[in-house]
């Protein structure tokens, strides 16, 4: 046996090994979750806030909020998408007596956020939400090299101010009603690296994450819980509409990607926030990207979990990501000659 037919068999043994006790690890933290000491987050009865409620993550969230008992309120921009949504949420109703409503506000600035939630709190006597959920959010896929200063502006109000601004409402709100709370800040496993053709979106979602991370520390200070969930894709109206801006490479590296449905990522969220998890994430490769760039936040429900996905993420990203290189690489005399169509590359 040769030195390179021993390093394979040796790191198929690896594998194996790490696949058997992860799975192990799997079974024992499934039996021993439902006993544990942490008390688990019952949405009954309680007023849940969501962003981006009219469509994709923030309506199925709504949905299964409402499922189980939550009073919820829905905010978007688009009215009749809103009272579709509405539609929705009242034929999910467990009980007469939840109070399930549609507000329509544009959130783009701190004051049209912080009059969204007064409006919310309303039918509620005024009492502070339980839980916010930051869920409104935009992807308009392009190269940028293509960008200008207007649509790398709009790329950052789109994903990170949208959730500031309401994020700081909620904080300002709740600190001052001395509330116990919790905010949930929905990023994307893109807030975990970065990949060609979203320079508009991934810095957006890493500085949801840094915002999110700063306020989970903070707001100790104040009994507030803090959370992020980091999706893998979502097969949404908003997938639908960024495909269309999306260039041919970005759309041939993510062919084989596979996605939740906005449905299952609601499922996924809501189980991460009953684990407690601060960084909820629900599939292989999100957790190898959240382990691999942990940094100091906390550990999700099992350590031992955490470190066997950090160490495939040690032996697996370097080959995912030059894999994807050699693709960018493969694809450069294509884009070369697309940008010389559009005058952006000079004709030799």
């Amino acid at each position: 046996m040769d030195m390179l037919d021993f390093s394979l068999t040796i790191l198929v043994l690896v594998l194996l090994i790490l696949v058997l006790v992860l799975l192990i690890s799997t079974i024992v933290t499934t039996m021993v979750w439902p006993f544990s000491s942490r008390p688990r987050w019952n949405p009954g009865g309680r007023h849940c806030y969501i962003t981006g409620g009219s469509s994709g993550l923030g309506l199925s969230l709504a949905i299964l909020l409402t499922k189980r008992g939550a009073d919820v309120s829905i905010v978007a921009r688009n009215e009749a998408n809103l009272q579709k949504a509405l539609k929705q949420l009242e034929a999910a109703r467990i009980n007469p007596n939840q109070v399930l409503k549609a507000y329509s506000f544009s959130l783009g600035t701190q004051e049209a956020a912080a009059d969204a939630l007064d409006a919310a709190c309303v039918p509620h006597g005024g009492r502070t939400p339980d839980a916010v959920f930051l869920c409104a959010g935009k992807s308009t896929p392009g190269f940028f090299i293509e960008q200008t200063e207007e649509s790398m502006r709009k790329g950052m109000d789109e994903t990170y101010w949208l959730a500031a601004w309401s994020a700081m409402a909620a904080t300002k709100r709740m600190v001052h009603t001395r509330s116990k709370g919790k905010i949930v800040f929905i990023s994307s496993v893109l807030g975990y690296f970065g990949m060609i053709g979203y320079s508009t979106y991934s810095p957006g979602k890493h500085a949801i994450r840094g915002l999110a991370e700063t306020l989970r520390q903070e707001l100790l200070l104040y009994s507030v819980e803090v959370q992020i969930y980091l999706p893998v894709t979502m097969y949404s109206p908003g997938y639908e509409e960024e495909n269309k801006s999306k260039p041919e490479l970005v759309l041939k590296i993510e062919e084989s990607d596979s996605g939740l449905t906005p449905e299952k990522a609601a499922e996924g969220l809501y189980e991460g926030m009953q684990r407690g998890d601060f960084h909820i994430t629900d599939t292989l490769i999100a957790n190898v990207f959240r382990t691999s760039t942990r940094g100091a936040s906390p550990f999700g429900s099992s350590v031992l979990k955490d470190l066997l996905f950090s160490l495939i993420g040690t032996i697996a990203l370097p080959f995912w990501r030059k894999d994807v290189d050699r693709q960018v690489v493969g694809h450069r005399k294509a884009h070369l000659e697309y940008l010389a169509s559009k005058g952006i590359l000079a004709v030799e």
